[in-house]
């Protein structure tokens, strides 16, 4: 049955691909999802925490801190379960039902953010009011489900055509999830300047909306439980450490994995970080940030669609080392910022770098991997940017908690420890040799 519906897609136009209700409710997924990672994760959260807890400079930095470590904490569960995510797809060949239950609890979670935060709560935990603190422990949770929803989303990718619609598929869910976060950002008009807690049921409801579609309309296609093994929780760990075992024989795609693990670590730290240093540290107003934040997003679309093209011309390694140099001049510019101007540029080329990055990297990835072991490295290499996401937030809440009666220098002092990270990357990155055993 599924070799004729491959056979059925083989010749569809372009366009007839696009509207097939199963990549169309598919990418509506994206859509769906990041409106919440926008919304949720780089925009209102840090805004909502830095409106409760930032009551002066001190704090400003202790709601940074609760930032960082908050993502951090949604990420280090990730990189527990992540391995046993995949066990479960190739055992079970469940997908659509774990994105619905996952979905569904990041949406509910997402919600209760929304309904914790307008409690009239006077307790408070170490000086944290239990309602703030309840909102935190619901972010994590949501965020945690947002995550491991994905895992099951992108594997089902697979089962939307042939392996030639693939690029076209994937660059399809990818361009529908860019406009869920223009959409989504148009909870800020109902918001305005303060109540940022106002965002968190808009957003779920949202959220929830979108994802629809992909509940009702996809199918799964399971294994029969006849032919189904007993799942065990470290089978996904004893397929890591034999891809580790085989990095000897691939050097190459070893030393590559330690410079995206910095440079993704230089990434995931300044998504999560970048309203609250904009707002609190630039002078950024709320409003202000907003248009930032799709200026940036704008230049995000414009670096994967330039790069793709550059990494075709000059090779995916040379790319890369462009794009971590971006970084690098746009987080100067973003640790030193005392004007505005300075932090649009920094905004602007970072859009640039984190579109360009995913482009490269996964093309890089297809370069130094044998065709044989390609699914295996690539597992590998989601598994070392979750872990990334982990370090990254982490060294950034503890700067700005150790630093936090020194005020806003805490914050930059903490940005410019994803200078030291990316340029690490990059220096690692410049060691990787070729397939042949050549530094190209």
């Amino acid at each position: 049955m599924k070799q004729r519906q491959a056979g059925e897609v083989q010749h569809r136009s372009q366009l007839a691909l696009y509207l097939s209700l199963p990549i169309l409710s598919w990418a509506f997924y994206d859509f769906a999802n990041t409106i919440f990672s926008s919304n949720i994760n780089t925009v209102f959260f840090p805004f909502y925490m830095d409106e409760v807890l930032g009551t002066n400079e001190v704090m400003q930095q202790v709601a940074s801190t609760f930032i960082s470590y908050a993502n951090a904490i949604a990420s280090f569960f990730l990189v527990i379960f992540s391995p046993l995510f995949g066990v479960w797809i190739d055992n079970t060949g469940y997908k659509k039902r774990f994105i619905v239950w996952f979905a569904s609890i990041s949406i509910f979670f997402t919600f209760m953010m929304g309904v914790l935060a307008d409690l009239p709560l006077a307790t408070t935990i170490s000086g944290v009011p239990l309602s703030l603190f309840l909102v935190v422990v619901s972010f994590v949770i949501a965020k945690f489900f947002f995550n491991s929803s994905l895992v099951f989303y992108d594997s089902m990718m697979g089962d939307l055509g042939t392996k030639e619609e693939m690029p076209l598929i994937s660059g399809y869910g990818v361009g529908i999830g860019y406009l869920g976060t223009i959409f989504g950002l148009l909870v800020y008009l109902y918001v305005g300047e303060s109540d940022f807690h106002r965002a968190f049921i808009p957003t779920a409801i949202l959220y929830l909306l979108f994802s629809l579609p992909l509940f009702f309309i996809n199918k799964d296609t399971p294994i029969p439980k006849a032919q189904r093994k007993t799942t065990k929780f470290f089978d996904g760990y004893k397929e890591i450490i034999q891809t580790f075992k085989d990095m000897k024989q691939h050097k190459a795609i070893f030393t590559f994995m330690i410079a995206y693990f910095f440079l993704n670590d230089a990434i995931a730290t300044t998504i999560a970080m970048m309203a609250v240093y904009a707002t609190t540290i630039v002078g950024f107003s709320s409003g202000q940030f907003i248009i930032l934040y799709l200026v940036s997003t704008i230049s995000t679309i414009i670096g994967s669609v330039a790069f793709g093209y550059i990494t075709k011309a000059i090779g995916a390694k040379r790319a890369i080392t462009i794009v971590a140099l971006l970084m690098i001049i746009a987080l100067v510019f973003a640790v030193f910022a005392t004007e505005q101007w300075m932090f649009w540029i920094a905004g602007s080329m970072f859009g640039i770098s984190l579109g360009s990055m995913w482009v490269t990297s996964r093309t890089y990835i297809i370069e130094l991997s044998p065709d044989e072991k390609r699914g295996q490295f690539f597992g590998l290499f989601a598994f070392s940017g979750k872990v990334s996401s982990i370090i990254g937030p982490a060294v950034y809440g503890t700067v700005t908690l150790w630093m936090k009666d020194y005020g806003t220098l805490a914050s930059r002092v903490a940005l410019s420890t994803l200078i030291l990270m990316t340029v690490i990357g990059l220096f690692v990155h410049l060691k990787v040799h070729d397939k042949n055993g050549n530094i190209k």
